[in-house]
């Protein structure tokens, strides 16, 4: 079995460099074996997703880690798009934000976001890897079983 088939895909959508820095950081720290795509807007997001333009070869994600505050399309649609995609709907979302609980509620994510992890920023490292581990180990759960 190649690496990359036991790797998750994990697409990360952050436009702020401090934070993919600390992220990236986070995951190799935790020994999380993944492919980390990066994209820093929601209408990168969404082409990813969608396996358009240049990524139109891309595997499709295991996990998406989420920004809500994204430049030209709102972290909110991308979120929205995921959970409604025929292939996508299942994969974990951790929504990573700066906002706090009751602004996240005002802007009803619940029903997009209800079995996923949302995480304030700044993440703390520890609480970060645990949190993606839980959705790995979910993974590798379900290949074994198949």
């Amino acid at each position: 079995m190649s690496d990359e088939s036991t790797e998750a895909v994990i697409l990360l959508v952050e436009d702020n460099p401090g934070d993919i820095r600390l992220i990236e950081e986070a995951l190799s720290d935790g020994n999380i074996g993944n492919t980390l795509n990066t994209v820093s807007d929601g209408q990168a997001a969404l082409d990813f997703i969608y396996q358009r333009g240049e990524y139109e070869d891309a595997r499709r994600p295991d996990i998406v880690l989420l920004d809500l505050n994204l430049p030209k399309v709102a972290g909110e649609d991308v979120l929205h798009e995921i959970k409604h995609h025929p292939e996508l709907g299942h994969v974990p979302v951790i929504v990573l934000t700066g906002l706090d609980e009751g602004l996240i509620e005002s802007r009803d994510l619940n029903d997009d976001a209800d079995e996923d992890a949302v995480l304030e920023k700044p993440v703390d490292p520890g609480e970060f890897v645990e949190v993606i581990r839980s959705f790995e180990q979910f993974r590798l759960a379900i290949m074994i079983d198949n």
